[in-house]
């Protein structure tokens, strides 16, 4: 039963990852098929609509989004809506975690706290892996007291919360370690394993004699 029971488990491991992610890919694309296939049906004339035009038109809508986000009149629009939103009790919560949560998928945030390093805190001997977020403080109305400061956020295993400290410059060592590879380190608790560790035991196992 322990055995069996240890399959089971190993089972779920593979399965939950691969299910979750293709609901969560079928529920985005229903949705944007079910919003946009509505709109089309009745924008376009009889025959016209073809299931499937929604996803592609909710794609292309995205994408056109993605792309006036960079106009400078449409930022303004975008920092209007996002200030409104800021304001609504109890809905200015729900936003702004789920802003903060998409956050992480995008790729300017990986540029932004791109710099991974290694912490060590003054007087102590363990470690943690950091992001340095920001490097210059003249615009804040306060001045880190520590000798040429650096600061640094410190996500918590399993995205439960995170620190934001303000160190010295010399209390960090840099990593030569993508951010995506150091995020996924922390957030699992350092139980994830790499992709490329992986793929090459798997390859070196095929690959000794009586194996097939």
């Amino acid at each position: 039963m322990n055995a069996l029971g240890k399959l089971f488990l190993k089972g779920l491991a593979v399965v939950i990852p691969v299910t979750l992610t293709l609901a969560i890919l079928w529920w985005i694309a229903t949705s944007a098929e079910h919003l946009m296939g509505t709109v089309l049906k009745f924008t376009l004339p009889n025959g016209w609509y073809v299931p499937g035009m929604g996803l592609v038109s909710g794609l292309a809508l995205i994408a056109l989004i993605g792309l006036l986000s960079h106009v400078l009149i449409f930022q303004k629009l975008f920092k209007l809506g996002d200030a409104i939103f800021h304001r609504l009790p109890l809905i200015k919560t729900i936003y702004t975690a789920i802003k903060d949560f998409i956050g992480y998928l995008s790729p300017d945030k990986a540029s932004e706290m791109g710099k991974v390093v290694m912490v060590q805190l003054p007087g102590q001997s363990f470690q943690l892996i950091g992001f340095v977020t920001r490097e210059q403080f003249g615009d804040l109305p306060f001045t880190p007291a520590a000798e040429d400061p650096v600061a640094v956020y410190m996500p918590m295993s399993y995205q439960i919360g995170g620190y934001t400290l303000f160190l010295p410059r010399s209390s960090l060592t840099p990593l030569d370690m993508p951010f995506e590879q150091a995020m996924r380190l922390v957030i699992t608790g350092a139980v994830t394993k790499q992709r490329e560790d992986i793929d090459e035991a798997d390859e070196e196992s095929c690959e000794e004699p009586g194996k097939p």
